[in-house]
Order: C-alpha cells, then structure tokens, then sequence
C-alpha cells in the first residue's frame, strides 16, 4: 500500500485540524524532527510547511523491535476510543502549540457542535440508524462516512445533527456535511493527492473546493468602461453653513442605493471626529453614483464641501475638478454671505449652477421668498430652482434629474495620454500617500510607471479604486472619472495637491493646478514637553497632506523651545486643526495668542542690507522692528459682507465702527434683509468678531469675507509682563488708538485665567518701558497669628514680617504658569457666561 493508502477497517492515523490550528504531542523535541522520527501528524508541523507529506517511517517502538511499521498500521494497533478502553494517548494529550484548546473542541468549534458534543466523557454513542437520529434527518451512510472521515482521531459523531434555526433537520445535516466535507478539502488543499479521499463525489477537489462561494468582501471588480465620457457627471454640493449640504448628500446617497437606508444615515460622509462632534464639515469628501436614468446608467462623482468661511479653499480646490454645483440655500434663512461667496466661486470657474431650496417641511419656510431673492441677487429664473426637503426625502430624486440634463460631462478623452490632477490626499500608515485623483484623459491600471510632474519622481500603480464613499478597488480608471491611487509614496512631501501625474513614456504640460492658499491667521505651536519636538513633525507633516491650507514655518521661543509658526485661514480653522492633532494623533500643544501678517517699510540702511529689501512681512511680534528704524507700518484689511434682518442694522453699523471699519455699500435684498459690505482691519475681525456679531443679531446675521490688501497704520508692540518678566507668547500688535483700551482689558482677562499662588503676582501691559494698565493677582495666605491669644504686640509682629519674608523670597524664585488655553481665552472680548 502507498503512503496515503489505509488497510480497510483501520482507524485514520493522520490528526487533522482546522485550517491555522497546530497540533503537537505535549513531550516535542526542541529540534524539528527529521525524517524517520515518527508521523507527521506527531511533529508539530503546519500544513504549509514543506514536510507535510506523510510518509511511511517505522515508529520507535518498531526500530526498537526491528521491525518498520507504516503510519496506518501503527494507528491500526491502538484500541480507538469507542471500544471501552482509552487509548494511551487520548487526545487530551494534544493542544495547540502555544497552548488552548484541546483538538476536540477546536475541530468541534469548526464543525459548529454544541459544548455537550465537545466534553468527550464517556464512550460515543452509536450513529442512530432509526427515528430521531442521523437517518431520521436525511443523513445516509454516505454523508456519515464524509463525516467520519473528516474527523481527527478521537473524535466522534453526536447522536443527531445540530438544529440550524429556521431549518428543516435534513437542510442542517446537509449544511453540516458540506461545512465538513469543505474543511477536510481545504485542510488537505497542499497534499492534492490526498483531497479527494474523503469529499462526496458531488464536491470538487483541488482549489475550487477551498474557495468561500460567499464572503463579507466583493470578490468581483466593477468594470468603469461601462462608463463612457458622456454619462459621467462630476459636481459639488455647496451652501452656507448649516443649509443641508451634508443632508442631502446621505439621501442621494441612499437613492442611488449606495448606501442602505437606515435611521443612523447622519453625515456618512462627515468622517473626522471633529465633523460628528461640532456638527459642521471641516473635509470635502467624495463618492461616486450609479444611477440609470431612462434607461441609461451613469456615473455621478459627488464632492460635498463645507460650508464655513474658514476652508473656503476645501471649496475652491472641490469645484477644479467638477463641471457643475448644486447651490443649497434654506428656505427658512434665505441667501446668507457664504452664500454669496460660493455663487461667485462657482460663476468663476464657468461651472453649471443648479439652485435648491431646501427644509421646505419647516414651519417658517418662505420658498417663494427665497426665489426671488435668488432671481435678484444671482440673475437665475425662478423657474430652474428645485425645492426639496433632504431631511424626509422630498423632491429629492428631481435634484438627480436636474444634474444629468444640466451640467456637461467632462470634456476629455480615453485616447489621450493620461493627465491625472491630485486635488486631495490623507496618509495611511500602512500604504503610504492615498491621493484623490480627477483623469483628465487617459486612463490608469495597476502596474502602470507613472511620474509627478512637481518631484520628477517616478512611481509604479499598486492600487486604484473609486469611493462608495468607501474605498473600492476597481481595474482601470478612465477618463472624465474621479477616484483614488496608491503608488507607494511613503513621504508625505511626494503628494502635493494640485500636482499633475502622467504616464512615464507620455510626457504631458502639467494642469495649472490650484493657487495657494492666503493664511490670514498665524500662531505659535510648541509642545509641551520638547521630547515630543520630532514626534509632533511627525504629525504635521501628515496633518499638513491631508489640510494643504496651513503654512507652516520653523520658530524658536526662549520661553517654549523649538517649535513653528503656523498660518491659518481664520481662528475656527486653526481651533479644529489643534483638535484634529489631539485626537487624530494624540498630540498635545501650546498655541500662542493669534495675529495678523503685518508690513513694515525700513528706513534703515543696516536693516535694509540686513533683509535684503526694504518690505518686510512680520508674523512674530518678537520681530516687530523699533519704529526708529521704520519709515511706515502697514496692517492687512479684508472686504467683509455682512447679511442681516433690517432691525439688527443700527446694532451692527455701531459694531463695526468700534472696529474701525470703512462702509462700502449697502443693498436691501428683500423687504425683509440688507446686505453691507465694509472695509475691515483684519486684526479687529479675526479673533471674536464673529462671536459679537451673532451675539447682537440673536444668530441671524452671517458674515463673510475676502482679502483687499494692505493699508497704512499707526501700530504699536504691546508686552504683558507677569513680576516684571515678559511672556513672549502673549505680545501683540496692535493700533496706537485702542492700546490703553486692549491693554487693560489683557490684563483683566489675565487676572481671571492665572491660577492664584502663595505669592502676589503683578500682571502688567507695557508699550516699551511705559506701564500702561495693571492688574494684581492676590496670594494665598495663611493666618499666622491665629495661635497668638493676647500678648504682646511685637509677637504678632514678628510672624507677620517672616512671613512677609517668605513671600517675597518666593516672588523671586517662583515660576506663574499661564495654562495653555489661557492664549485663546484672554483675547475673547465678550465675558464668559
């Protein structure tokens, strides 16, 4: 007989496992066993290794006696279980390599019997041939045998099949007998010659026995050339904040079936922490749509963007690779300034401009109110617009119809050579650079050699897929398409957005790509601890891919160490960007009092050579340069809009004057709202402003703006000293005609958020050496005259001087610590409620 061959009537020798279960006796040498040690079932070894095949090797009891004895016949030799007498090595004896179950349980535990099938006390009992057994649930003598064999040595069959819930007793025997008999095929793929032993002839062998026919992941690729260029559109959901744009991204979502319909559909695709907790998206995020429209299937590349002033730029890089938008305006609120904003970002571009009117379920709504505003502010016929409620579904599918009759599909070709634009990118720790790519001809595969057009470096496709919002693999990309690729970039600087990549042999002239982003605000960002100094890189390097707005430049601080000075478009962009790096990254860090880009034009001759020009940008007051040296200051001013009920507008006007703005216009959208435009510095807008105006209007007013340059200025450096010592970190630049007023209110605010000590702290504004406000924070103090019951006078006076002494040697020696929030906190002009 060959090696794989058993006499009739013997046990089966070899012990088998479920696939990724090890089996070994419990005495193993610490050497692998070499040929002619025993039988592989006894080494210990796993079904990939390549000494799996069983071979027939005389076992030690037969080389002591002389005689060579197979496998089969060794198992032949040993009184099996079921016969009353337990065998020398009962199963107990083998377990897993690094311990666990014993085989019974784990080969039990695969078969899907019940704990009482797996306790193994006492002999089996025999395979009922009558009612209520195997025969009874539809199991012949073939599907037994199947099971028989499949199963390791010592263990055995329970009297009845398990009960599938909701299944008949012959379906649960034959889902057992094919969870069985699939097994064995996989657990004996790697010995071919072995797998068709023991599998019903109506199961194949080989592979194909060990492929899963159902599976949680999508075996199959989609094949995107059934999409050709003309059913493909590309567009964007743009609106101000809080209109509906993430709303009604999750019902085209749900309609076009990808996503399925449940309760829980809120913001699917708002994926960063920060979106779920503050309610506002932060991110444009992607996905793509199959949608069959009159019998023709298309392909809808969704970009929802946020809707907030501050990542105006997530919206402009969005609308580059879309050839329309869906303009979201509520039909409760009306047109807002964001609103206004968008529209002119979209005219821009030339894009198709679909307009909806949404929460018209509310009680308040207005459509026809709004209709006209649109008419009159946007010149777009009332009859084009859509009104619609996103919350409950309403008119939603009509918004569809409108995308596929009005906006154009992109205009490219497969022909072409490939022209990739990257307009967005996040790392994965584990694949490197994952860019969002827009195919503005050409076509992209796996195992193609491309090249950025930024670096000159040369990359080979492991991956490209589309988003569900999900990430999907797919085959190829064509043109006119938006999706994703991974190419192996493994440093964060390879990816820049904007870049253009193209084939290796198919040099292409690169996409304009996107202007840089304006930063209007700048902080300091140190750790706390500066061990953390490389770690933190780390994280802004990656935070900095996926958020191509910030700037980032290195700085030093005596106080805080080495860190850098980062520009933002606005406080609520630097606030979640500091958020992001806590929770994304778990990243702890001190942000400095914020300020604006100031100039200053030199008239020294020394400072001039010094610099090499006689313009100068200051991010840092600690370089504000003396006004000796200084022939004029320039500060930066922006173009605000403001779009308000009539009856806040003397409120707003008084408000804005305090913040030495310039009226431009003034324009009444309806009976009802008034539109203004002032001419800001940018310093008295960028740090409550904001909160001020929604305070005064109860919410209703809402407020965007644009830069317009840089104006001169009469500007001054104020220090904050803490005992006379400088903190560097809370120095501002300010107007010489608000510097009494800032200055006090500092200090106030300071005197709030320092924690009180055991001595007495002076908090001071200083414009050069003239004090100009003061605050003093009061120590702790101990009575120390409490154990002085009459007396003397001098006894009392003696405590009362040594204590006076104490304090005044802790004044010198002792360190304030202004708590890291305290930067943000004191510049708030309204009282915390």
């Amino acid at each position: 007989m060959g090696p794989l061959q058993e006499a009739p009537g013997t046990a089966r020798a070899q012990t088998s496992t479920p696939p990724g279960w090890v089996l070994s006796r419990v005495r193993r040498p610490r050497q692998p066993q070499r040929a002619g040690r025993g039988p592989a079932a006894y080494r210990g070894e796993t079904e990939t290794s390549s000494r799996c095949k069983p071979t027939a090797t005389p076992s030690r009891a037969a080389r002591r006696r002389g005689t060579p004895r197979s496998p089969a016949a060794a198992a032949a030799a040993r009184p099996h279980p079921a016969g009353g007498a337990r065998s020398r090595r009962s199963p107990r004896h083998f377990r897993r390599r690094r311990g666990g179950l014993p085989a019974r349980e784990a080969c039990g535990g695969a078969l899907g019997w019940g704990a009482a099938s797996r306790r193994g006390n006492g002999p089996p009992p025999a395979l009922s041939e009558g009612r209520g057994g195997w025969a009874a649930a539809g199991a012949g003598p073939a599907v037994r045998g199947a099971l028989r064999g499949a199963l390791p040595w010592g263990l055995r069959l329970p009297s009845a099949p398990p009960r599938c819930e909701g299944a008949s007793p012959a379906l649960s025997a034959m889902a057992l007998a094919g969870r069985a008999a699939v097994w064995w095929a996989r657990l004996r793929s790697r010995c071919p010659a072995a797998a068709p032993r023991c599998l019903p002839p109506c199961l194949p062998a080989g592979p194909a026995a060990c492929r899963r026919r159902y599976g949680s992941r999508r075996t199959e690729k989609l094949d995107m050339s059934m999409y050709p260029v003309e059913s493909i559109r590309n567009f964007s959901i743009i609106a101000h904040v809080d209109h509906g744009k993430s709303t009604l991204a999750d019902r085209l979502l749900e309609i076009t079936g990808t996503i399925a319909k449940t309760d829980r559909n809120k913001q699917v695709l708002d994926k960063l922490q920060v979106e779920r907790e503050r309610g506002i998206t932060v991110k444009a995020q992607s996905a793509s749509l199959f949608y069959n429209h009159e019998g023709v299937n298309y392909l809808l590349n969704l970009i929802d963007t946020p809707g907030h002033v501050d990542f105006s730029y997530e919206v402009s890089r969005s609308l580059s690779a879309c050839q329309g938008v869906i303009l979201v305006v509520d039909a409760n609120e009306g047109i807002q300034a964001q609103t206004v904003a968008n529209f002119y970002l979209a005219f821009e571009a030339q894009l198709a401009i679909i307009p909806v009117i949404n929460k018209i379920d509310l009680k308040n709504a207005d459509p026809e109110r709004v209709e006209k505003q649109i008419e009159k502010l946007f010149d777009i016929p009332i009859d084009e617009c859509v009104r619609i409620s996103a919350k409950q579904g309403t008119n939603v599918e009509k918004v569809l119809q409108k995308v596929i009759e009005k906006i154009p599909p992109p205009q490219c070709h497969t022909a072409d050579p490939l022209k990739a634009l990257v307009f967005d990118s996040t790392f994965d720790h584990y694949r490197g650079v994952i860019a969002n790519i827009a195919l503005f001809g050409g076509e992209i595969q796996k195992g193609y050699k491309i090249v950025s057009a930024h670096t000159k470096k040369r990359y080979e496709v492991n991956e490209v897929g589309i988003l569900t919002p999900n990430e999907q693999p797919i085959h190829k990309l064509y043109a006119g398409q938006v999706g994703y690729l991974i190419a192996g970039m493994k440093e964060v600087t390879e990816a820049q957005i904007g870049d253009t990549l193209f084939l290796y042999e198919q040099p292409v002239e690169p996409l304009p790509g996107f202007k840089t982003a304006k930063p209007m605000v700048f902080a300091g960002m140190y750790p706390v601890d500066q061990t953390e100094y490389n770690n933190l890189r780390s994280a802004l390097e990656r935070l900095t891919l996926n958020d191509s707005s910030v700037t980032v430049h290195r700085d030093s601080s005596l106080a805080l160490g080495a860190g850098w000075r980062l520009g933002f478009l606005g406080l609520l962009h630097m606030e979640v960007f500091n958020q992001r790096l806590e929770q994304e990254y778990n990243m702890s860090v001190i942000l400095t009092a914020p300020t604006v880009p100031y100039k200053a034009i030199l008239s020294s001759a020394k400072l001039i050579k010094e610099y090499g020009k006689a313009e100068i940008t200051i991010i840092n007051p600690a370089q504000f340069p003396d006004r000796l040296s200084v022939s004029e200051y320039l500060e930066p001013t922006v173009l605000g809009t403001i779009v308000t009920p009539q009856e806040y507008i003397g409120k707003i006007i008084a408000l804005c004057q305090d913040r030495r703005a310039v009226q431009k216009d003034m324009l009444y959208i309806d009976e009802h709202r008034v539109m203004l435009k002032y001419l800001f510095p940018l310093n008295e807008i960028v740090v409550d402003f904001y909160d001020a105006l929604k305070s005064l209007s109860s919410g209703y007013a809402s407020f965007d703006y644009e830069d317009a340059g840089y104006q001169a200025a009469d500007l001054i450096k104020m220090d904050i000293l803490l005992n006379g010592n400088p903190v560097e970190e809370l120095s501002t630049i300010i107007h010489n005609d608000k510097a009494h007023v800032t200055g006090k209110f500092l200090c106030e605010r300071l005197k709030d958020a320092i924690p009180r000590q055991l001595f007495e702290i002076a908090i001071q504004a200083a414009i050069g050496k003239k004090i100009i406000a003061r605050e003093t924070l009061k120590a702790y103090r101990k009575n120390v005259v409490a154990k002085c019951y009459g007396g003397d006078i001098t006894r009392r006076m003696k405590l009362l001087k040594r204590q006076a002494e104490g304090k005044k040697l802790m004044r010198k020696i002792g360190n304030v610590e202004v708590p890291r929030d305290a930067f943000i906190r004191v510049l708030k002009r309204q009282t915390d409620k």
